[in-house]
């Protein structure tokens, strides 16, 4: 069984969204200073690298918070969609693709993937995402999770109305999901976000088994 790791890995270098939090990785006690062992601080947003959306993302007071997402969505089948030459992911786009039935679980992978292939260390604000409208196909057609590879499910000038038309239905937002070595397929997604009291959303580690 061949396993793919799809999760960014989180280092000061890796980009964030603009006016988030950088990250932090500071060694506070060093073996080689005295120390009887390494630690490490660590410091940063919740929606760092490969993560997870929640409802209080965008939803706000009373909608349900990272800790409490269903494990039975966020594991199990899944299909990867390749969709190289789009720069916007719409409803369109959507029925012209070959999505197999009974699909619940889609990752899309676009040419966001070259930039964590190139290791672009800057953000990028001409990433691929997904319009309103292919937010509520998705939703329609009872999809449970939906993974991109950059670091947010919605374009970067209409950020709002994707994440609240997928929220709102309790469909899973995974966000940074390094899908360059990974071609168009089903696989088994595993994916895991830390388990951080009433938080809008939590890193992850994703990996996908062949």
């Amino acid at each position: 069984m061949r396993i793919y790791d799809v999760s960014l890995t989180i280092s000061p270098e890796l980009p964030v969204w603009p006016g988030d939090p950088s990250v932090v990785l500071q060694r506070v006690s060093k073996m080689e200073e005295g120390a009887e062992a390494n630690v490490t601080r660590v410091e940063m947003g919740a929606h760092v690298g490969t993560h997870v959306d929640a409802p209080y993302h965008f939803l706000g007071a009373g909608a349900q918070t990272v800790e409490h997402l269903p494990l039975k969505d966020l594991s199990g089948r899944a299909y990867l969609l390749h969709l190289p030459r789009v720069d916007l992911i719409t409803a369109d786009v959507l029925e012209k693709a070959d999505i197999p039935p009974r699909t619940r679980r889609i990752l899309f992978k676009t040419r966001n993937s070259d930039c964590w292939a190139d290791n672009r260390p800057d953000f990028q604000t001409d990433f691929v995402g997904l319009s309103a409208d292919a937010a509520q196909f998705l939703v329609e057609r009872g999809f449970r999770l939906v993974g991109v590879d950059y670091l947010s499910i919605a374009p970067f000038t209409a950020v709002v109305p994707t994440h609240q038309i997928l929220l709102a239905a309790g469909v899973i937002i995974v966000e940074g999901l390094d899908l360059s070595r990974v071609s168009q397929g089903r696989y088994t997604l595993y994916c895991l976000p830390l388990k951080l009291a009433g938080s809008d959303g939590a890193p992850a580690r994703a990996i996908q088994p062949t």
